[in-house]
């Protein structure tokens, strides 16, 4: 026979051999009879390099701040679906016409939107009419609610005004787009009717713009004490500087350092197949912090991207828009829109997880949240405005008490969304009250964490290392 012939045998003969050993381990990893093709085989092989990122999340997770982001969950939706029934001629409405909406409601399939209503029946009445058709609609208590909303609402234009400006001062052309501010609309106290009436209530600060792709606020005056970074207020309110808001001089570079806070029994390090890989380097850290930078109200050419002074400008970028918030919290998804604006990186998501202490990203569900994490003592805010009491109170009359199970678990549908859905078999069907204990936050993570997230993906992990 040939060589060229006994060598194409030999190959064959090994591929065969290869193929019948992955078949026989994956028959074995499988169990049950079920067949594992090679292809996936090979596929659950590249996904364990991911493991390592998953170790660090692990370690690196806070379990007081995903508390609070299912908390937070929960409440979105239930003030949704408030929202929705307010619209409604009497503030009621068919089941139906929910179940319709239900996307726009952050309410999720197969569970009903009649599950969800009725596991509140403080905040949600139902009822069928003669006809057999089932109604909801708003109970005394949230009718309260609403009103009470309405006065917060109004009490906290003008504070919501000064940041809308404030944001307008950071923005590189001095504008935004109104449909992008809206997306902060919850988060920074603006109102109901923020595109229709209230952008027109303080001329005096900024106006409407309509330009080819829609319309735009505009600032119309500089404002320099506001040109002051809440960063800056704070450490001159620990310094006693009384000059801090001085506006004999306009914004420029700064050397403050950011406040850290890491969650209790925290370590710098872990170790994956006996090699020790840091969360957060000491000088690398203290090098960051030293570094000098641009104020986020200064105008920003110049810089390089990818250069420390870039990222610190970056970084008090995001401090000064999260101090912005009511809660100090804002979905990622919600950044990212800025990101030409306000002059920050592509990869923003990277640069939150690089700077873990400063922030904190939750990665539950498929929109995760960013945190400053100064802000939060444990689950609680520190400093919470009327706004944030009104959402505890609208919560207390939820079934929801906050004790989940699963907290380590980052399943597309939550626990607190199967409990309000009535899909806890954890307790009674007919129990309003939740009652499961919480498990260890420490179980790695789904690999399905990182799903539909169109900013990170595994790759984006495995090279952010905090540094």
């Amino acid at each position: 026979m040939p060589v060229p012939a006994v060598r194409d045998t030999m190959r064959t003969t090994c591929l065969r051999d290869c193929l019948a050993e992955l078949l026989r381990r994956g028959g074995q990893r499988q169990g049950q009879g079920r067949f594992c093709c090679p292809a996936q085989l090979s596929l659950a092989r590249g996904m364990t390099q991911s493991r390592s990122v998953r170790q660090r999340s692990k370690k690196k997770r806070v379990h007081a701040l995903e508390v609070a982001t299912e908390r937070w969950k929960v409440l979105t939706k239930v003030l949704a679906v408030i929202d929705t029934l307010k619209k409604e001629e009497e503030h009621v409405t068919p089941l139906k016409r929910l179940e319709i909406l239900r996307s726009q409601l952050g309410l999720t399939k197969p569970n009903k939107v009649a599950h969800f209503v009725r596991r509140s029946p403080q905040l949600f009445e139902v009822c069928r009419d003669s006809r057999g058709v089932m109604w909801a609609g708003l109970s005394p208590q949230a009718e309260a609610l609403v009103e009470e909303e309405a006065r917060l609402l109004e009490d906290h234009s003008r504070t919501a005004a000064e940041y809308v400006t404030r944001l307008l001062m950071i923005s590189v052309d001095r504008r935004l787009a109104i449909d992008k501010i809206a997306h902060f609309r919850r988060d920074m106290g603006l109102p109901h009717d923020f595109k229709t009436r209230w952008v027109h209530m303080f001329p005096e600060q900024f106006k409407v713009v309509r330009l080819e792709d829609g319309d735009y606020l505009e600032l119309v005056s500089w404002n320099p004490n506001w040109a002051v970074t809440e960063l800056e207020k704070k450490t001159a309110a620990l310094t006693g500087d009384a000059n801090a808001n001085d506006i004999a001089s306009p914004p420029g570079e700064l050397s403050l350092s950011f406040p850290m806070k890491f969650p209790p029994n925290f370590t710098s390090y872990y170790k994956f197949r006996g090699k020790v890989h840091h969360y957060v380097k000491k000088g690398n850290t203290e090098q960051f912090q030293k570094t000098t930078y641009l104020s986020p109200y200064a105008e920003p050419g110049g810089l390089t991207p990818g250069s420390p002074e870039f990222d610190k400008r970056a970084v008090a970028v995001m401090h000064e828009i999260l101090n912005f918030t009511l809660e100090k919290r804002l979905v990622t998804d919600h950044l990212t829109h800025f990101r030409r604006e306000f002059v920050m990186p592509q990869k923003l998501m990277r640069l939150l997880l690089k700077h873990y202490g400063i922030f904190y990203v939750s990665e539950r569900g498929k929109r995760f949240s960013v945190f400053l994490t100064e802000s939060y003592d444990g689950t609680e805010l520190i400093e919470k405005c009327p706004l944030v009491r009104w959402k505890e109170k609208v919560l207390q009359l939820t079934s929801y008490r906050g004790r989940i199970k699963n907290l380590g678990k980052f399943a597309e549908l939550s626990d607190s969304e199967d409990y309000l859905f009535g899909n806890d078999d954890s307790s009674g069907a007919t129990d309003s009250i939740l009652d499961v204990k919480s498990e260890d936050s420490d179980d790695i993570m789904d690999d399905g964490a990182l799903a539909d997230d169109t900013e990170m993906d595994v790759g984006d992990l495995s090279d952010c290392c905090i540094e």
